[in-house]
């Protein structure tokens, strides 16, 4: 397997890392490192003889963290921060119209699939509950947390 990263080699994770039960006095669930903290590759090794994995020190944290290369990107790469995550559910803060018959009403609550960075700006690939099958690709200014969406 061809590895993208070499020992030393400064990189950022994009999604936060929770322990998934391996890590070990810290309780299964809990955030090990926020999405965007930078880390250096400090060992390669694999998982399931298909997975390579790059244990990440992250020296702000001072973790030691096994990470999958989707989750890492090159430490000097641009990156742009995000409101939500994937799992995530959030709120529609206006009507998003999709055709003259077609939208998702202002409030409609939607869960996110996917983080998408695009240069500077973000976008979220979502499913709302109102429009069950349908994955939307919406802009972060257009979205609320549920807990922003309740005092207001």
């Amino acid at each position: 397997m061809q590895t993208q990263w070499d020992l030393g080699d400064r990189v950022r994770v994009v999604r936060n890392v929770r322990n998934d039960g391996t890590y070990p006095g810290v309780e299964t669930g809990e955030l090990l490192v926020r999405r965007g903290s930078l880390g250096a590759v400090v060992d390669i090794g694999t998982f399931l003889q298909d997975q390579i994995i790059y244990s990440v020190h992250f020296l702000d944290d001072d973790l030691i963290v096994g990470c999958r290369e989707e989750e890492l990107i090159d430490g000097d790469e641009d990156w742009v921060p995000s409101r939500f995550e994937a799992r995530e559910r959030v709120v529609a803060r206006k009507i998003l119209a999709l055709s003259a018959d077609q939208r998702v009403p202002q409030g409609a609550v939607g869960e996110v699939l996917r983080v998408v960075r695009n240069g500077e700006s973000v976008l979220y690939h979502l499913h709302f509950d109102c429009l069950p099958g349908r994955t939307l690709a919406v802009p972060e200014t257009a979205l609320a947390s549920l807990a922003e969406a309740r005092h207001d």
